[in-house]
């Protein structure tokens, strides 16, 4: 595994600037996946004072049997109603505070979160405002939501832009020592929902040929792998010149972790 495509230095810093840390009170969506393993943990939900953040559920919640433990005088009570739950505190929370947080459906399952806040900054305050709660990767609407993440990239790879709801925001040469030159534009969608990296891949060898065989998407850190799409306009670059496109469309999610805005790398192996 090689990075070779690597989203580093000042263009990691502007994809999570430009994603994960937008300033203009847009929406703050992201989507997380239940599972049914008995290791799974309480997800994180961030809030922030006098801001209602929204579970946005597949199933209907039982009022009578979810709650949240220690919420009085920290937070309004917990609304239960339908396939919403909404949480809202009366003040800002400090990053060590951790609410618990049991959220039953009407079938009995119980799905646990902890309510908490990022780390503070100077000029941020950031929090969720709506989380998708999935019961697992192949309920319907995570495999419709994984179909047009895939549809997106495939219309990126072939040059089709004015079809998406991607704009440009940073584009950035990168070459590599054996003569691969990959020019890198960075997308996000109006509403900073998604975000998008096209690579427009120059293979300049006189003799060798260039592909992709495998990528994934992993915190800098190389621990965590994260959710995405990918779409080449070509298995095989020739030398001599012959270029493509490759795209990769991922959720803005993909950026957040409990510390806050998360670097990602895009690593590739190739033959």
């Amino acid at each position: 595994m090689r990075k070779l495509l690597l989203l580093q230095s000042t263009l990691l810093l502007a994809l999570v600037a430009s994603v994960a840390g937008a300033k203009e009170r847009q929406p703050n969506e992201r989507n997380i996946y239940l599972s049914d393993h008995p290791s799974q943990e309480a997800f994180d939900v961030y809030v922030v004072g006098d801001i209602v953040t929204v579970l946005r559920l597949e199933q209907p919640c039982d009022p009578a049997r979810t709650r949240m433990l220690g919420w009085e005088g920290r937070f309004e009570p917990v609304v239960c109603t339908g396939k919403r739950v909404l949480l809202e505190p009366l003040r800002d929370l400090e990053p060590q505070d951790r609410f618990m947080l049991v959220v039953t459906l009407a079938n009995g399952t119980e799905l646990p979160f902890t309510v908490t806040s990022r780390q503070k900054s100077t000029d941020d305050r950031t929090g969720d405002q709506q989380v998708n709660v999935f019961h697992d990767r192949e309920a319907p609407k995570a495999v419709l939501a994984s179909l047009v993440h895939h549809a997106l990239a495939a219309l990126l790879a072939k040059g089709a832009e004015k079809m998406t709801p991607f704009r440009p925001r940073l584009v950035k040469l990168f070459k590599s020592p054996d003569g691969v030159e990959f020019l890198v534009s960075v997308f996000t969608s109006k509403n900073r929902d998604k975000a998008a990296v096209v690579f427009t891949v120059t293979n300049n060898s006189s003799v060798e040929s260039w592909g992709l065989m495998e990528a994934r998407l992993v915190t800098e850190d190389g621990r965590e792998r994260r959710p995405f799409a990918l779409r080449a306009s070509r298995v095989q670059w020739g030398p001599r010149g012959e270029t493509g496109q490759i795209a990769v469309v991922m959720d803005a999610s993909a950026f957040i972790s409990k510390d806050g805005p998360e670097r990602l790398v895009l690593e590739h192996g190739s033959v």
